[in-house]
């Protein structure tokens, strides 16, 4: 597939962002539909009100009612954000006086959710309530199963409902058919936060606690972390959790376990954005959910100072080890993939891919999803065994495709094909019996084939345009990172030039540095990660090519130089 060019559009902003505002900055601002200076403003007041979110007062008095005897258990999801909403509803529980515990589904024994198994385990420590976080809303079985134990349950959650919502004493969940609160986008960790905000509010006006008592607000370095980890749009709501966030981080006022974190990858605090956490820490988090048992996770984000540095060492090993084993499946993945589409030199026109090798690692094929996703810029789902005669699946989808809903099309028009699912429009899990996974790709290949297309065509990469060689400046890329948070449906700056290339050198197996000469013969750093497979013959760039990239400060022994992050090299 030949890549192309496409500019985002100015017209969708406004005209005027405030003055002092850097020029290219502006035009980030207004491609990204920002109409006024207001909307910039991540001040905490600026959160839509804690109230306006459905049944949170309902949660809050639910969970009042467990304060003085009751024994609550917080079921959480295997990801980031299921672990950073596990320690904050811990944290914010424990500081209020309530005896609280939580419980993490191991992915390879009990799979996602509050299934009836999980339920039967969280039994034994005798809970009066369970509290979900990032999960729950499909778990009609597991709800019913703890009821008929007895056992209450309040439901956090963030993801599509199906047509049937589970019979809990009360949901929370922005994405319940008829809601209007404003964000539809909250995280799983978002959601959770507003529930803890409502019952501090309903805490303090009961006496229960003081004005000194701490405010939810304390811990949005958690919040900040699993919104930008579970890749939701960055809205404005969003962007303010994550803003006040990283303020927390940089001023060193976070939970020791994400100190550590970002020690344990050379990030520092004071400097922090929101891609360090998404590339930085995320990543170490939730390799524990892909390989070993997330518990590991949440302990290090609830520990004091030396073990929670014990923990992100730990954390930082299973890292490294996800690492290898995802280059070995996504070569493994692109191979098959480049088999597919070439068969005698003639290019198959697909509009989905799933992928499937039985020495695949269950905790792993999201992200060999994302990475072949990447590739072929089109939806891919990537399977490994699951026992029982099953598959499990994760995709990752491009816009304009709601893999959630291609899926929920899926399971109406064909039932008993897919065993469950669920998900976001951009990721989904689902699980398939092993027998139909050819009849499955045909029919998902089908499915996407006739989905309306609301975003890019598959073969376009959207810009922000090409920048005045001037405006190539250190002082420029100070801006734009000063300018974020940048995350999902919020993207990071980009742009597009012709650059010669001077120089050009392998650093590592897969990296390749470049010294690029731009207009008026000026020459710039460049860096472009990942673009060579060590598993087959790679040209080293050269000559004139129009270059994609991103801005970057590299800081090196106290020196700050403009870099570029090239992201794509096309012909000029």
């Amino acid at each position: 597939m030949r890549l192309r060019v496409v500019r985002r559009d100015l017209a969708a902003g406004g005209e005027f962002l405030g003055a002092g505002l850097h020029p290219v900055l502006s035009r980030v601002y207004r491609a990204r539909g920002v109409r006024s200076a207001q909307e910039l403003d991540t001040a905490l007041e600026h959160l839509w009100p804690v109230s306006t979110l459905e049944s949170v007062d309902a949660a809050a008095e639910l969970l009042l009612a467990e304060r003085a005897a009751g024994r609550i258990l917080v079921v959480g999801d295997f990801d980031a954000d299921g672990a950073t909403s596990s320690a904050l509803m811990l944290r914010a529980l424990r500081a209020w006086g309530f005896e609280v515990d939580f419980l993490v589904p191991n992915r390879f024994t009990f799979g996602y959710g509050l299934t009836p198994q999980i339920v039967r385990v969280a039994a034994e420590r005798s809970p009066s309530l369970i509290v979900t976080v990032d999960n729950g809303i499909a778990s009609l079985a597991g709800v019913e199963a703890a009821r008929a134990l007895g056992i209450g349950v309040l439901i956090t959650d963030h993801h599509l409902p199906g047509r049937e919502l589970p019979a809990a004493r009360v949901i929370v969940n922005p994405n319940l058919p008829g809601s209007r609160f404003a964000s539809r986008a909250l995280a799983g960790v978002g959601v959770a936060f507003y529930v803890l905000a409502a019952l501090r509010r309903r805490l303090e006006a009961a006496g229960l606690i003081g004005a000194e008592a701490p405010s939810p607000a304390q811990w949005l370095d958690l919040v900040a972390l699993g919104t930008v980890a579970d890749l939701v749009p960055l809205d404005r709501n969003n962007r303010v959790l994550v803003e006040q966030g990283l303020r927390r981080i940089r001023a060193g006022r976070c939970v020791p376990g994400i100190r550590a974190l970002l020690e344990a990858a050379g990030r520092p605090l004071e400097r922090l954005t929101a891609t360090d956490l998404a590339f930085a820490v995320a990543p170490r988090l939730n390799a524990a959910g892909r390989l070993d048992d997330m518990s590991i996770g949440i302990q290090c984000l609830l520990e004091e100072p030396e073990q929670a540095a014990a923990l992100a060492q730990r954390l930082d090993a299973l890292n490294r080890e996800r690492r290898e084993i995802e280059a070995r499946m996504q070569a493994e993945a692109l191979a098959a993939v480049r088999v597919l589409d070439e068969p005698r030199g003639a290019p198959v026109q697909r509009s989905a891919v799933c992928l499937f090798d039985a020495s695949w690692h269950q905790g792993v094929v999201g992200l060999v999803a994302s990475r072949v996703k990447e590739r072929v810029r089109r939806p891919v789902i990537a399977f490994a065994l699951g026992g029982d005669g099953e598959l499990r699946g994760s995709a990752r989808s491009v816009s304009g495709v709601h893999i959630r809903d291609v899926l929920a099309q899926l399971d109406a028009r064909h039932p008993g094909l897919i065993v469950r699912f669920g998900g976001h429009a951009m990721a989904a899990g689902l699980t398939l019996p092993y027998a139909r996974l050819d009849e499955f790709a045909a029919l998902l290949d089908a499915e996407v084939a006739a989905w309306p297309q609301g975003g890019s065509p598959a073969d376009a990469i959207e810009t922000d345009g090409e920048l005045a060689v001037e405006e190539i400046a250190l002082e420029t890329a100070e801006a734009l990172r000063a300018g974020g948070p940048w995350g999902q449906a919020f993207p990071e700056p980009s742009f597009d030039g012709v650059f010669t290339v001077r120089k050009a050198r392998v650093v590592g197996e897969r990296h390749v540095k470049l010294w690029v000469q731009g207009a008026r013969n000026r020459t710039f750093d460049a860096i472009a990660f990942n673009l060579l497979d060590p598993h087959s013959r790679t040209e080293l760039p050269q000559g004139e090519l129009r270059l994609v990239y991103r801005l970057d400060v590299n800081e090196y022994q106290g020196e700050r130089r403009l870099q570029l992050l090239v992201d794509h090299l096309l012909p000029a």
